[in-house]
């Protein structure tokens, strides 16, 4: 045991010197209750594979169910073992005992409530959350009892409420009884305040102390000045005397209730005990899961195979915003790193990462790392990190590093992870790297997994040297003498002793002397080394380069999908709109030739009468007119025409002009300006057209409706324009607005009284530029959106006057 004991204090003084101590206080700040924060505390990193990948596995699903349905409540938990074991021995428990029971049911049944409502998926959680044993009896038995810790409830029992009401009855009693007394003139001169109160659970009255003798009555209290005694009167001694009678009976029942209701709490006590336990568990769990979000960790895979492989790990105790990602593995090609750079260049922060996220990693705690990093378990996690002088056993640094060691030598074995810190500083250069080696090599042996730091150039030839030994260094930027904190591994680190000196102002004549000094291989291995590291950073300068130009290519191919779709989708729409206007001029044209048809019968009928001819010579020439209607309908391109025109006359406000290139009829309301441009009104649209653009309007007026009766013989069907449908979907609003406006002066002309306007759904911009002109045109008396049949609110219907 003793041995077991020393073994156990080791390795936590190995976790605390990688920090698990601190991380696991920040663990117990994320737990509901003191209990679960213990559990927090006492964490201990599995060395077994199998128990390790079941607590990270817990702690993923809880961190999935708080991401879809939010953390259950863990709130109001205490540990009430002391109770139960009290209850079950045959004791009563108070009051705030068993309201404390009843707490804990409650959160045990809302646990089991909250698992219910994420029905549907499956966890390792769930032989745990079935586990559970709610109590709503129980629960509700002693919350129905007990109001509060002081106060039991009347409806805890028949006999106790009317008791209860006993003594709500007696005290009246005796109330009724002093205020007759207070308020009676032959005894107010006697008493210092006229009121009742209570002393010793009796009603009294507060009587002046010259005047005693004048109120008959036990005496039971004095006022601290002396002035005033408190006299319960003779005629109530008795009513007061049932009064505290009644309230026996009544703490008897109290007793009564409180001994049935723990001797219950105690029948379940086993139960009630395994459902605390497990919900402490749960607690635990959801804590890690909680810490995870927080520290935005991952989960990492697990192996037992020694491999490290650790991308963009954060030291969890260093704020988000000042650590720099650094990537580390170990164990895949080689089995012992050698980390070398400047002071503080983040050499201890990286060999405290990689054993702090290891330990982690055990314990089943997410880690701050990127997807795709790989932990190993490890049978011991050893670390020979910080200053361990101790000057109470009169330890210099180097023998106390030493001293470490040597326990961490003893201690090692295959399934360890090594961490060593400055390995062989303190002594002698010669003999401290000399030493270096050897421990490096010792280890090697015992099959252990080795990381560690120094400033030796003879552990960097090591590395280079050694097959499974590779070399790390933690990057520096001598220009601005700060370090970078990034981690590359296969190259060795410089000193930089003679470029930070320099930098800082030492005189050129001492860095010279001191360069001279140096070994003509010193000088050699550090040229080597500037060298690789020149290629390196020329390397990752062409790597950036590559990969900007590899990311703006994605972009630009990107892009030119994205364009290609568009138009593909524009190109679609095209077509469609085109074939909805080739289907609708197909349906002009047929119903033209169907009312040809017609017209055609009736004269042909009519042959015999005396105006046959006459008839016959109308026909020709409206068949005719209604031919080259029906070619233009079948080409609706616009074909504009070249021929040279010239106004016959200047142009007036006021006149009637054709915009050539649109067949749009409009007003003049502006004359040329000094480039030639004339303001012209198109119905609704205000605008300016070059004046070569303009044709003068010569067709005879419309006569006013209102105005001028109708002499002329009424037209044919043939000459009447049958379509009261138009569509403007695909359109620009100003496009859609000049369509509309010619539509509509047709229907005026052809004495249409409704028209629909197909303008579609949509983002409903075009529904509300043709609403907005429909109510400011001069002919249109009402409009509607359409209803069920008609295309609802893709279309408008519109009456005319």
């Amino acid at each position: 045991m003793s041995n077991q004991l020393e073994h156990q204090i080791s390795l936590n003084r190995h976790h605390r010197a990688l920090e698990l101590d601190k991380v696991l206080h920040m663990l117990s700040k994320e737990a509901p209750c003191e209990d679960c924060a213990m559990l927090a505390e006492a964490l201990i990193p599995s060395t077994d594979l199998g128990e390790a990948r079941l607590l990270l596995q817990e702690t993923s699903d809880a961190h999935m169910l708080i991401g879809r349905f939010g953390s259950p409540s863990f709130g109001g938990m205490k540990n009430v073992n002391g109770s139960l074991a009290r209850a079950e021995a045959g004791g009563a428990l108070s009051m705030r005992e068993l309201l404390d029971i009843a707490e804990d049911l409650r959160v045990i049944r809302s646990l089991t409530e909250w698992r219910e409502r994420c029905a549907g998926i499956e966890t390792c959680l769930d032989d745990r959350f079935n586990a559970l044993f709610p109590n709503k009896y129980l629960e509700s038995r002693i919350t129905s009892c007990i109001l509060s810790a002081d106060e039991m409830a009347d409806t805890a029992s028949p006999a106790l409420h009317d008791i209860r009401r006993k003594i709500r009855a007696a005290s009246s009693k005796v109330r009724e009884q002093l205020d007759k007394m207070i308020r009676s003139p032959a005894y107010q001169r006697y008493l210092q305040d006229p009121i009742v109160t209570i002393r010793g659970d009796r009603f009294v009255v507060p009587v002046k102390a010259e005047h005693r003798g004048e109120v008959p009555g036990l005496v039971h209290d004095t006022s601290s000045s002396g002035a005033t005694v408190f006299v319960e009167p003779i005629s109530v001694v008795e009513a007061n005397n049932q009064v505290r009678m009644l309230k026996s009976r009544e703490d008897a029942e109290i007793e009564r209730i409180l001994f049935e209701l723990s001797s219950e709490a105690g029948s379940f006590g086993q139960s009630i005990r395994r459902s605390y336990a497990i919900a402490m568990d749960l607690g635990l769990v959801f804590a890690k899961a909680r810490l995870g979000y927080k520290m935005k960790a991952g989960i990492p895979l697990l192996s037992d195979d020694g491999v490290i492989d650790l991308k963009r790990a954060r030291h969890p105790l260093i704020p988000a915003d000042h650590v720099v990602p650094i990537d580390v593995h170990l164990g895949n090609g080689f089995d012992t790193l050698v980390i070398t750079g400047p002071n503080t260049g983040g050499k201890t922060v990286t060999l405290k990462t990689v054993g702090l996220l290891t330990l982690m990693a055990m314990c089943g705690l997410m880690i701050p790392v990127a997807d795709g990093s790989r932990v190993s378990v490890f049978g011991h996690v050893l670390a020979d990190i910080g200053d361990e002088q101790s000057i109470e056993q009169s330890l210099s640094t180097f023998s106390a590093h030493m001293t470490n060691i040597i326990r961490i030598v003893d201690e090692a074995n295959p399934y360890s992870l090594v961490l060593l810190d400055e390995l062989g500083a303190g002594t002698d250069p010669i003999e401290g790297a000399a030493l270096a080696m050897a421990i490096l090599e010792h280890l090697r042996e015992k099959g252990a997994h080795i990381a560690a730091t120094t400033h030796y150039a003879e552990l960097k030839e090591y590395a280079l040297q050694t097959n499974g030994v590779e070399n790390g260094s933690c990057e520096f930027d001598v220009k601005t003498l700060r370090p970078t904190y990034r981690l590359l591994i296969g190259v060795p680190g410089r000193s930089n002793a003679f470029a930070i000196s320099e930098r800082l102002g030492m005189p050129q004549s001492i860095v010279g002397r001191a360069r001279t000094m140096v070994s003509g291989d010193s000088t050699r291995f550090e040229d080597v080394v500037q060298k690789l590291e020149q290629s390196r950073q020329a390397m990752e300068e062409r790597q950036k380069e590559a990969e900007a130009l590899r990311i703006a290519a994605e972009r630009a191919a990107k892009e030119a999908n994205e364009r290609l779709e568009r138009v593909q989708r524009e190109r679609d729409r095209e077509i469609e709109r085109a074939r909805e206007k080739a289907r609708a001029i197909v349906g002009q044209a047929r119903r033209q030739s169907e009312l040809l048809l017609s017209e055609l019968e009736d004269i042909r009928r009519q042959k015999d009468g005396e105006d046959f001819h006459q008839k016959l010579k109308e026909a020709k020439s409206s068949v005719g007119g209604k031919l080259r209607a029906m070619e233009e309908a079948a080409d609706p391109v616009q074909r504009r025409k070249n021929e040279p025109y010239e106004l016959p006359r200047a142009l007036k406000i006021g006149d009637a002009v054709i915009i050539a290139d649109l067949g749009t009829k409009g007003q003049v309301i502006s004359l040329p300006d000094s480039k030639g441009n004339v303001g012209v009104q198109a119905g609704m649209m205000k605008t300016r057209v070059p004046l070569k653009n303009l044709r003068l309007d010569t067709s005879p007026k419309k006569p006013n409706r209102s105005n001028t009766r109708r002499v002329s013989k009424a037209p044919s069907r043939a000459e009447a324009k049958v379509t009261t449908e138009i569509d403007l979907r695909g359109m620009a609003s100003d496009e859609a607005i000049l369509e509309l406006d010619r539509f509509i002066d047709e229907a005026v002309l052809t004495g249409i009284d409704q028209l629909t306007i197909v303008h579609g759904k949509g983002t409903g911009v075009l529904r509300a530029a043709v609403q907005k002109y429909l109510k400011g045109h001069p002919s249109i008396k009402t409009f509607r959106l359409g209803v069920y049949g008609e295309g609802e609110d893709g279309v408008t219907i519109a009456e005319l006057k």
